[in-house]
């Protein structure tokens, strides 16, 4: 073992274990943390606070480039468009339990972060998040490009 008196591990009935081993006592190095860190909201948290306001469009932003969003495909690589709208839309979804709603449960689909949908999205296009949900989000063109600003500007300054 590391760093520790191996004996007083395998020692006699009774003995403790050093701290931070398991069933030692609680302090630095421990395994169990007095205080976790808390963990951060999920896709489909973070959607329902931001449209209900008490989410900060940084905060989404932050939460969606490291969430995975699931997108329904065809039979060609790439993105599905929805174009009966004003402007031409993705279809995405917070978790799978929503793409399903939406799709059905034997339809195809690829997942990707949310920083990899900033990138990849074609130019002109927006998307919709959730769409079949209770808290669904329409981001036009117009939004997504401040939403690869944001990004760029959080990346490089």
């Amino acid at each position: 073992m590391y760093g520790y008196d191996q004996t007083a591990a395998q020692g006699a009935a009774g003995s403790t274990p050093p701290a931070g081993m398991p069933g030692g006592p609680a302090g630095y190095g421990s395994q169990s943390p007095l205080y976790p860190e808390p963990s951060p909201p999920s896709l489909a948290d973070a959607v329902r606070a931001f449209t209900t306001g008490s989410m900060a469009a940084e905060d989404f932003q932050s939460v969606f480039a490291t969430s995975r969003v699931y997108c329904p495909r065809g039979d060609n690589p790439g993105f599905l468009a929805l174009h009966n709208t004003q402007q031409p839309v993705i279809p995405m979804f917070s978790s799978l339990k929503e793409l399903r709603r939406y799709a059905g449960k034997d339809s195809k689909y690829f997942v990707i972060t949310g920083a990899e949908v900033l990138d990849l999205l074609p130019t002109g296009y927006g998307f919709v998040l959730d769409m079949e949900g209770d808290h669904r989000m329409v981001f036009d063109a117009k939004a997504v490009e401040q939403m690869v600003d944001f990004a760029m500007r959080r990346m490089y300054g």
